[in-house]
């Protein structure tokens, strides 16, 4: 599931350094959230309404 969508990077992330802070979102169906530093690791995942509702 990993393969199927482009992950983003957020602007408010730390830097390449392994011991930043790190999000990367993807959107496809639903909105999935993972740590960067563990990309093979557990996702959230958001209808599209929840996340405008968060982002909001």
């Amino acid at each position: 599931m990993a393969g199927d969508c482009t992950w983003r990077k957020s602007s408010y992330s730390g830097g390449d350094d392994v011991d930043d802070d790190c999000v990367e979102v993807a959107f496809a169906q639903v909105v999935r959230v993972r740590d960067s530093k563990n990309a093979a690791g557990p996702e959230l995942k958001f209808s599209v309404e929840a996340w405008r509702a968060f982002i909001d």
